[in-house]
């Protein structure tokens, strides 16, 4: 009848990945960020606490363009029409 459809695995197998190993330093820095703001909210200190829930922005924001722009670099442009 017909080829049949492929599947996930088939998609994972047809296209490799490249990785920016910066994304996961940039997650784990975040998190580490996050555990410290929380940490320092519970013990009470509300402007450490504030300022590293800013930094946990920053860092959030800059693994987030790391991953977009090693998209776009490799040419998995998620805006580009196919």
């Amino acid at each position: 009848m017909g080829s049949p459809e492929p599947g996930f695995e088939d998609f994972l197998e047809e296209k490799k990945r490249v990785r920016n190993p910066f994304v996961p330093i940039g997650a784990l820095i975040t998190a580490g960020v996050l555990t410290a703001g929380l940490i320092s909210f519970r013990q009470g200190n509300s402007q450490l606490g504030q300022k590293l829930m800013r930094a946990r922005v920053v860092v959030q924001g800059a693994t987030v363009a790391l991953m977009v722009g090693t998209a776009y670099y490799y040419g998995d442009n998620p805006w580009q029409k196919k």
